[in-house]
């Protein structure tokens, strides 16, 4: 059905097939990144997405709206940066992305009404104290030091704890980079275009929380380069390097192997790992040894 529509968006190809659109997102997903030349992604409106965000801080959480606008397909999809092109992947395909369009709902903060307090005679002053949170809440409350952060660098070979996006608590070791990985990926029956190079990087997810780690481990693990930019995974697969299955179990441990595509004279200098687009709190990041 999608080699027939060219490009769609999850939900009308869902719809055509009479699938949940959770479901046909999760096959297309697994089909990416076993090798198949095919890209998921997803358009927003960006000033609609910032609105509900700063909503959320107002109104503690952000569930979304009630009754979503449903628009017209319109607008063409961009391609994935930081992806290599060459004779192994296709080409863009044409005609219309579906994207969302009409009213953005805006939540708007409660407004309070009626005189405010004012509080006359002397102000205490409190003292100064070295503490967290609500004071007698719990013991780091009484002036205690907070527990350090855990070091979210490392080198390869190491192995660094972070968080998901659901709450799940995992650890991510980078075993093993090869580079340059041109034998195999010329042995998989892939062809590299001149002045390119292939890189193989194999990481291991092991889920230490009781939340199920639902996404690809490797849907955004980026090589960082000399020049400051960062390459994406490429859409291969390499059978003798079996790449990452989406999910991990509580107690589970999964490793898999992610292939790039780079300039021939690109330096990488680090490896980094985000459980989103953007970098944030509990991003990853391997240094790459000279």
């Amino acid at each position: 059905m999608l080699a027939e529509m060219g490009r769609a968006a999850v939900h009308e190809l869902a719809a055509r097939l009479g699938m949940d659109p959770r479901e046909a997102a999760t096959r297309l997903i697994t089909l990416s990144g076993s090798g198949l030349p095919l890209l998921v992604g997803v358009e927003c409106d960006p000033n609609g997405i910032r609105k509900a965000l700063a909503n959320s801080v107002a109104w503690g959480s952000y569930t979304g709206p009630a009754n979503p606008a449903r628009g017209t397909p319109s607008g063409p999809y961009p391609q994935q940066p930081g992806t290599a092109s060459g004779p192994y992947r296709q080409g863009p395909p044409s005609g219309p992305f579906p994207a969302q369009s009409g009213p953005t709902p805006v939540h708007s903060a409660p407004v309070h009404s009626g005189p405010v307090p004012v509080h006359s005679g002397p102000v205490p002053v409190q003292e100064p104290q070295n503490t967290w949170g609500v004071p007698g809440t719990s013991s780091w409350a009484r002036g205690e030091q907070a527990p350090a952060p855990r070091s979210r660098t490392g080198k390869v070979g190491s192995t660094l704890e972070t968080e998901g996006l659901e709450g799940a608590r995992f650890t991510i070791q980078l075993v093993e980079v090869v580079d340059p990985a041109d034998f195999l990926f010329t042995a998989a029956g892939y062809k590299l275009a001149d002045g390119e190079r292939a890189v193989v990087v194999h990481t291991e997810l092991n889920n230490i929380g009781t939340v199920p780690f639902t996404a690809l481990p490797d849907m955004y693990l980026v090589l960082m380069t000399n020049t400051g930019e960062t390459i994406s995974k490429a859409p291969v697969s390499l059978s003798s390097r079996p790449p990452h299955k989406i999910g991990v179990q509580p107690g589970e441990t999964a490793g898999g192997h992610t292939v790039y595509i780079l300039p021939e004279n690109t330096r990488v200098t680090s490896i980094r790992w985000s459980s989103r687009p953007e970098t944030d709190l509990n991003t990853l990041v391997w240094v790459v040894d000279d």
